[in-house]
């Protein structure tokens, strides 16, 4: 029980830091458009604007916090106690399809090669892992690019991969890749010399 609660203490704690760390923006620019729309001043298309704006500042603030929480729980699974048995390349396949909207519209060719694997794990949370791994790897594949998806048992270990051929990172990026919440950065030509910022 002291084990138990002593993890439930670590969960809280996280929960506040990444909260702190991760809404910092969204809240600014909620407080921020909230005085503007104060002024008399505005026209009507221009408060429409601004409150379209909370809106969706707003809508990210609920599932900024879903994730943080999702996070914060998956990094302490030794308080989790919903654990059960499931396939996990059939939970595999079931994120692809709830993202088929997603790879469609890029006209994105995925390649399955899943061995069949039974897993005890809290099924919720791991599927939201899938879906965030395979949602990275549309959101920066090219249209009509390839993404790869393996998952084997290789001397009673479980091996999944996901390989995409898009965008790809920079070194700094990579040194970077287990940090909480860093964003790679990157710079795309466009016409006219001008660049987009691909966050």
């Amino acid at each position: 029980m002291t084990n138990e609660l002593s993890g439930i203490e670590t969960l809280r704690s996280d929960f506040i830091n990444n909260f702190s760390h991760e809404f910092k923006t969204p809240i600014v620019s909620v407080r921020g458009f909230a005085k503007i729309l104060k002024e008399n001043s505005l026209s009507e298309e221009e408060r429409q604007d601004y409150l379209d704006i909370i809106i969706k500042e707003s809508e990210r603030l609920a599932m900024l916090s879903s994730n943080v929480l999702t996070l914060a729980k998956y990094e302490n699974l030794e308080i989790m106690m919903d654990k059960v048995p499931f396939r996990l390349d059939e939970q595999i396949r079931r994120s692809i399809i709830l993202l088929e909207p997603k790879w469609s519209d890029k006209d994105i060719t995925i390649n399955l090669d899943l061995d069949k694997v039974i897993y005890s794990s809290n099924e919720e949370m791991l599927q939201q892992i899938w879906i965030n791994l395979v949602d990275n790897a549309i959101k920066f594949s090219h249209k009509a690019g390839l993404i790869e998806i393996t998952l084997a048992n290789v001397n009673e270990e479980i091996h999944f991969s996901i390989q995409d051929y898009g965008v790809g990172m920079d070194e700094h990026t990579k040194a970077h890749l287990f940090d909480k919440f860093f964003q790679g950065m990157l710079l795309i030509p466009k016409k006219g010399m001008d660049w987009d910022f691909l966050w």
